[in-house]
């Protein structure tokens, strides 16, 4: 069984560090086009300030240099979602579950491990990044597919963005989630809730 999760915008790097593992070829790949822009292109790329664009580009030099400070992915992301998850004082049952059955989805390291070693970063699947030629979701079908293909359950809190990046037949196998409120008589998704409740 899997669970699988977004990534957020949101990042709180005031944790203790850990080691970085090697990025994973197809990972490379989008690294080395995202090194491509220049901090002032990086800008229009992201649509963001120039100070945010400058602080985009050091984040993709120190990964591309190998100097990026490393933490577990599902305490760097800092969204609505994940400030809405327990993610401190663990027992060890928890931390082998999390391990073991929980996954975030990244367009820059692919489907990983909870608390996976990762560097800040800014990519998600809405951005017109050419990888090799391809989307950045054409890019990473393959290997997400591989990544959670030999699953009999397979538990999606992943917006249409996310989920989309796998192939058919692995969609049909998701078991998804809708969070409606109940405003005067009438269910309605609400963002704010919707985020909350994934947590």
């Amino acid at each position: 069984m899997k669970i699988l999760i977004p990534t957020a915008k949101e990042m709180n790097t005031d944790l203790p560090r850990i080691e970085a593992t090697p990025l994973r070829p197809e990972s490379q790949t989008v690294l080395d086009a995202l090194a491509l822009y220049s901090a002032s292109q990086l800008e229009s790329f992201y649509k963001v300030s120039v100070d945010k664009a400058a602080e985009e580009f050091q984040h993709i030099q120190a990964l591309k240099t190998q100097t990026a400070q490393h933490y577990p992915a599902l305490k760097l992301f800092d969204g609505l979602m994940y400030r809405h998850i327990k993610r401190d004082k663990l027992t060890e049952a928890e931390q082998a579950y999390l391990e073991n059955h929980v996954f975030i989805t990244s367009a820059l390291y692919g489907v990983i491990p909870a608390l996976s070693p990762i560097a800040p970063y800014r990519l998600d699947f809405l951005m017109k990044l050419k990888v090799a030629g391809k989307t950045l979701k054409s890019h990473w079908k393959v290997a997400y597919d591989e990544a959670v293909k030999q699953e009999e359950v397979i538990f999606s809190l992943l917006s249409s963005e996310f989920e989309t990046v796998f192939s058919k037949e692995i969609r049909e196998k998701m078991v998804t989630f809708k969070f409606m409120e109940d405003k005067d008589g009438h269910l309605k998704i609400h963002s704010t809730i919707s985020k909350k409740a994934r947590g």
